[in-house]
């Protein structure tokens, strides 16, 4: 079985392609103007952010840019094209010969090209009666098309690859949740000789389900002795199964001719000065290498947020990998949600010395977990009312001391022996502070006296 994707991906411009209307209407056909209408006498101007866009992904892709880059008029006929042409790229595209790197093996690149998006048509009322209804707001918005090679071997792989490519991209032009619904896929399938593509999938899962159908009904049709025949089909979403859509054009179809409102780019200088961000899972790839990490644990950090992935990079900077790891896929990432909001550098400096008075054997596991989850409660910065109120209950737990001096004498066979000391503590403050706090200052109270040998 042989796969191949076409991805359509709508870029987050404030404006069109080739023209300023926005990108979001707030009702049908209130985005439109001459320009992306293609009224006689407009003429396109390119959206020089699209542009940059599109070379970003180009680069994360390890293709090769383009020296040069211009676009086509791409001819067909349809209600949702107002100029009955797309303005594509055909001969240029920004980005060709890529590659991206998924479970262990390269899923090759073919083309990343830029594009205008067409209308959109919804179809209304009962069968046999319905609507065909336009909304011109999307003609023009900018689109990137990413082409694979038929390098990915079965449905759920495909699913895979787009689950973890939509992670990337995400990243990189700042897909918002909104926008990542508008992601649209054109996949290639054949299970023969013959390929079929199934046009315009939206979701991961209707990927997978459509791919699982195409391939049952190709497998089926080989062995009962018949022709696949290359065409387009679209996907039934509440029915599960593709339908005939219309004979597969080729190329030459189109009539691609150069589109003579638009100039040649130099789009190889242009990518000398575009920054491609270091992205989620390559993030995760460089610290499994840099630490031996393994890849499913940094996997879940790096998606659980990016500053936990910081704070885990400051750990493994100052002790064990395994340790941080251990400790940020534990009471950390558990706790994250709280400590992110407070999180600086007092704060980060304090979780930091909690693991490391465990690895020094000063305090137990448990003992840490508890101060992690007070840190959460409490926050990273220390109001003058909380050091007060430190200051009270250390104050009230150095009496009990005074007046049980035996607890110091039991600690040192037996750390139960503090036990005692905090019982009394939360029975003196009845809530007032929390038990991790108690067991805290108890324990280092008790610590202290010790180490000063003030034994009364």
């Amino acid at each position: 079985m042989k796969i191949g994707l076409e991805v359509h991906l709508q870029l987050p411009t404030v404006s069109k392609l080739f023209c300023s209307c926005s990108t979001s209407g707030n009702g049908p056909n209130t985005s439109i103007c001459p320009t992306c209408l293609g009224f006689p006498g407009s003429r396109p101007k390119l959206n020089r952010r699209a542009l940059e866009m599109t070379i970003m992904i180009s680069r994360f892709l390890d293709c090769r840019i383009s020296e040069r880059s211009w676009f086509s008029r791409k001819t067909y006929f349809y209600p949702d094209l107002p100029k009955n042409f797309q303005i594509t790229q055909y001969e240029s595209p920004i980005g060709v010969e890529g590659g991206y790197s998924f479970n262990g093996k390269i899923v090759r690149i073919t083309r990343v090209h830029l594009e205008e998006d067409p209308g959109k048509i919804k179809r209304v009322g009962k069968s046999g009666e319905e609507v065909s209804l336009i909304d011109y707001n999307r003609s023009g918005i900018p689109l990137v098309e990413i082409v694979t090679a038929p390098d990915i071997t079965s449905p759920s792989e495909a699913r895979e690859f787009m689950a973890d490519l939509l992670i990337e991209l995400r990243h990189l032009v700042g897909l918002s949740e909104r926008d990542e619904q508008t992601v649209r896929v054109d996949a290639n399938i054949s299970v023969g000789e013959e390929r079929v593509e199934i046009k315009n999938i939206l979701g991961l899962k209707n990927l997978e389900r459509g791919l699982s159908f195409e391939a049952s009904r190709q497998n089926k049709m080989l062995k009962a002795g018949r022709r696949i025949v290359r065409e387009t089909r679209n996907f039934d979403e509440e029915r599960r199964v593709t339908t005939p859509a219309r004979s597969k054009e080729s190329e030459e179809d189109y009539g691609y001719i150069l589109e003579p409102d638009l100039g040649v780019y130099q789009v190889s200088s242009m990518a000398k000065t575009v920054q491609v961000p270091e992205t989620p899972l390559k993030r995760a790839e460089r610290l499994s290498a840099e630490y031996g990490i393994d890849r499913n644990s940094i996997r879940q950090i790096v998606l659980t947020s990016s500053t936990l992935t910081d704070f885990l990079e400051r750990l493994c900077s100052n002790m064990p990998p395994e340790i941080a790891v251990t400790w940020v896929l534990g009471p950390l990432s558990s706790n994250w949600k709280y400590l992110e909001r407070s999180l600086n550098e007092d704060l980060s400096n304090r979780i930091e010395n909690t693991i490391q008075m465990v690895i020094r054997g000063d305090i137990t596991d448990s003992e840490a977990r508890m101060r992690i989850g007070a840190f959460a409660r409490g926050g990273g910065a220390e109001t003058t009312q909380d050091s007060k109120e430190r200051s009270s209950l250390a104050e009230l737990v150095s009496e009990c001391i005074d007046q049980t001096p035996q607890v110091l004498f039991d600690f040192n066979s037996n750390k139960r022996a503090a036990n005692f000391i905090i019982g009394q503590i939360m029975r003196e403050t009845k809530g007032k502070y929390s038990s991790s706090e108690i067991v805290e200052t108890v324990n280092k109270e008790i610590e202290r006296r010790l180490k000063d040998r003030v034994i009364i």
